[in-house]
């Protein structure tokens, strides 16, 4: 069951989801708009492995917006910190972004019950189009959990993305055994 926005609201008075800053336009009837952060990662090295860890440099979105080019990975984040404490949070995004080309995430889009933090987001774009810092890119919405969770992802042993941050993370692929 996906929670509605009064319900949105009694978990946010509850304490159990967390959204900062926390604007009520912002609030859709099922779903909780985020927008994109001040800051974009990309990847020093062409290539990628994954059992290494792949260097990441950041780039602060000026006034003017940044042009995205297509068949480059863009990791962006979203301005909102957030902590979802009874709920499993799903991140899509935005149709009017889809719309202009440009993907919010590649396999992320579901978060773990305990999650707190930023969004990551892994941004590609089908053309080129010009992004800017806090324009809407994604909306939350919130799912209820069957059962007790015991294993909640900020208590988490090895969870690789619980440090606080307003920056993109890079993957943390090169801290698993395999």
């Amino acid at each position: 069951m996906i929670l509605s926005d009064k319900s949105i609201l009694e978990e946010i008075e509850a304490g159990s989801i967390v959204i900062e800053p926390f604007r009520r336009d912002c609030l859709g009837s099922n779903s909780y708009d985020v927008h994109l952060g001040k800051y974009l990662a990309l990847y020093e090295n062409q290539e990628l492995d994954a059992r290494k860890h792949n260097q990441i440099r950041y780039l602060e979105i000026p006034e003017e917006g940044f042009v995205l080019q297509p068949a480059t990975l863009y990791l962006g984040v979203t301005a909102e910190y957030t902590e979802t404490h009874r709920h499993v949070p799903f991140l899509e995004g935005k149709s009017s972004v889809g719309r202009l080309g440009i993907d919010i995430h590649a396999t992320a889009g579901k978060g773990d019950v305990g999650f707190c933090n930023t969004w990551t987001l892994e941004i590609s774009v089908t053309q080129p189009v010009r992004v800017y810092a806090g324009m809407p890119v994604g909306q939350l919405i919130y799912f209820e959990v069957e059962g007790e969770v015991e294993n909640l992802y900020n208590r988490k042993d090895g969870a690789k993305y619980n440090q606080r941050t307003d920056k993109p993370v890079e993957s943390m692929m090169w801290k698993n055994k395999f």
